[in-house]
């Protein structure tokens, strides 16, 4: 029923900052839980970082202290900004309803390099 369309992604070096956004398209009938996923090379993709209707947030240990995931309920926009950055953050992160409906987005890449 809902769709994303991930942005914001880019080359940084280590230690760099970015903030992604995650904008919903479609009919949207209810506040939605939202995750943020990556998927590395070589790798299954994994959760991140995740926000509920309610405002809750949670974050996977790796990230935790770096990312921060808010949403701005006026345009459906879900952001996920992310500090320090490492090398092994490097993926291709995609955004997604909670439950993941199976119908993943192009996803925005993130490359940490010096």
């Amino acid at each position: 029923q809902v769709r994303f369309v991930e942005s914001g992604g880019g080359l940084v070096q280590p230690g760099g900052s970015l903030r992604l956004s995650c904008a919903a398209s479609g009919s949207i009938g209810r506040l939605y839980d939202i995750d943020w996923y990556r998927q590395a090379p070589g790798k299954s993709r994994e959760l991140v970082a995740g926000i509920t209707s309610g405002g809750r947030t949670d974050y996977q240990d790796y990230v935790k202290g770096r990312f921060t995931i808010s949403r701005v309920r006026a345009t459906n926009t879900v952001y996920l900004q992310m500090s320090s950055l490492k090398p092994d953050d490097t993926a291709i992160y995609f955004c997604n309803v909670r439950p993941p409906n199976g119908d993943w987005g192009q996803g925005t890449q993130v490359t940490v390099s010096s």
